[in-house]
């Protein structure tokens, strides 16, 4: 590992661009070398790119301001020569992203991807680093169907995962889940909007997202699948019904859950699934990453705060990092009912997006 990469963001003037930015500006490992949009952007500096959809509460880092933009299409080899990896969050058609993805791997430049068009390739692993870092090892496999050296794709999960999966991930290492209903209220952040942009959403709720619902019963079988002659494979243990609603809030999405166990496994008690939770330390924790939450999962009793977690209280947490349950207790149909949140942007997207490149340059991926 070397003390310091050059990176780029592709999909720079975005919401998640921007959040990109905001956290690798000051990265002990990582330095902003390339910043890429779309053409109507190339050419200009960051600020007047970016100009009035500047959506962050920090001003744009003195560091990017003047940097500027390249054609994210157009200048891959250009990008892909000046920096050591790239992190991608582009607004296109899912097969024009990957195949753009597909362009920066083979121009030996690897991807860290917040899109969704390569989640569910084979030999493209879709992480959350504390749950299934093991993916990782497909990597090999993967530049070998791309032919590449250093190239690849490694992608994250869909950010209204991050809301509520690590908590059912913990529980099903040593109790297996059968089945799951799940109702997320996904901030309007997670649509690229504020409520300036979005005026529609104030004092307002939509009960659908398009494709959220596929994404959060699908994509979780992925992250707990299994490496099998070169591809992931997903599971097909866990069957989880989700249904969507967008709601006005800035930043967070929750997620109300029931699930029951497997038949014949002896049902944990509230107290000891509590304590799984608050103990649990992944490969992040371990290695000490710089974007790791120190503590993955934050709990709040049902007894001592039934009215926790909120995204007031609870998104910025660890930086944003951290995921957060509470009301965890007996289900009449199920066989327990719990609220979990996280920060869509931080955990959900770009931060989540980070942590992958850290983990990823921790085990020697990114030399």
């Amino acid at each position: 590992m070397k003390e310091n990469y050059n990176v780029g963001i592709i999909g720079a003037t975005g919401m998640v661009g921007q959040r990109f930015i905001t956290l690798l500006a000051d990265h002990p490992w990582y330095t902003i070398k390339a910043l890429a949009a779309s053409p109507r952007s190339a050419g200009k500096p960051y600020k007047d790119a970016v100009g009035a959809k500047w959506a962050m509460d920090e001003d744009i880092p003195a560091s990017v301001a003047d940097m500027t933009v390249m054609n994210a299409t157009e200048d891959v080899e250009e990008i892909a020569k000046q920096v050591d990896f790239v992190f991608c969050a582009v607004d296109m058609k899912k097969d024009e992203i990957k195949a753009l993805e597909e362009r920066y791997a083979k121009a030996e430049c690897p991807v860290v991807s917040n899109n969704s068009a390569h989640r569910h390739t084979p030999d493209v692993p879709m992480i959350i680093p504390e749950i299934n870092p093991q993916h990782i090892e497909i990597i090999p496999a993967q530049r070998k169907r791309l032919g590449t050296e250093r190239g690849f794709i490694a992608v994250k999960s869909n950010c209204s995962l991050q809301s509520y999966l690590p908590a059912m991930a913990v529980i099903n290492m040593k109790y297996p889940i059968d089945k799951a209903i799940v109702t997320t209220y996904q901030a309007i952040s997670g649509a690229g909007k504020t409520f300036e942009t979005w005026p529609d959403m104030v004092d307002n709720l939509i009960p659908y997202i398009g494709g959220e619902e596929m994404k959060s019963e699908v994509e979780p079988n992925k992250v707990l699948g299994s490496i099998e002659g070169g591809e992931i494979v997903p599971s097909d243990e866990m069957h989880i019904e989700c249904q969507t609603y967008r709601v006005p809030v800035s930043n967070g999405h929750t997620a109300a859950i029931f699930f029951s166990f497997k038949d014949g496994v002896k049902k944990p008690s509230v107290e000891e699934i509590e304590k799984m939770w608050a103990d649990y330390k992944g490969v992040p924790q371990e290695l000490g990453l710089p974007h790791a939450p120190k503590q993955f999962i934050h709990v709040y009793t049902e007894k001592d705060q039934p009215d926790q977690p909120q995204i007031k209280t609870a998104r910025e947490i660890d930086g944003g990092m951290a995921i957060s349950c509470g009301r965890l207790r007996e289900s009449v149909q199920f066989n327990y009912k719990m609220v979990s949140m996280s920060h869509n942007t931080l955990r959900g997207a770009a931060g989540g997006a980070v942590l992958l490149a850290e983990l990823l340059t921790a085990k020697g991926y990114m030399d």
